[in-house]
């Protein structure tokens, strides 16, 4: 199986879920930051966590950033590849 994305360096969207223990909203103020004002009413939350847009490669600073406020991450998931006309 190559899925490719490892070396995906591009402005590419992708659909990401983050499923984490959220507190107080912290999660969501994270993503939020995070993708910026504008962006921010494409996060749409779900049972356990949140969905979003994304380049894939910002991933490994979300999970950075949640980490520092002690938000747990249960998984992540990686979905579609979007086209950017929601802009």
């Amino acid at each position: 199986m190559k899925s490719g994305t490892l070396r995906d360096y591009s402005g590419d969207m992708y659909k990401v879920y983050f499923e984490i223990g959220e507190f107080e909203n912290i999660g969501l103020n994270v993503l939020t930051s995070f993708v910026g004002g504008y962006y921010s009413k494409y996060i749409f939350p779900l049972e356990y966590g949140y969905e979003l847009a994304m380049p894939i490669q910002c991933i490994p600073e979300v999970v950075r950033l949640l980490n520092q406020k002690n938000i747990a991450i249960y998984q992540i998931i990686r979905g579609e590849k979007i086209e950017d006309t929601w802009r």
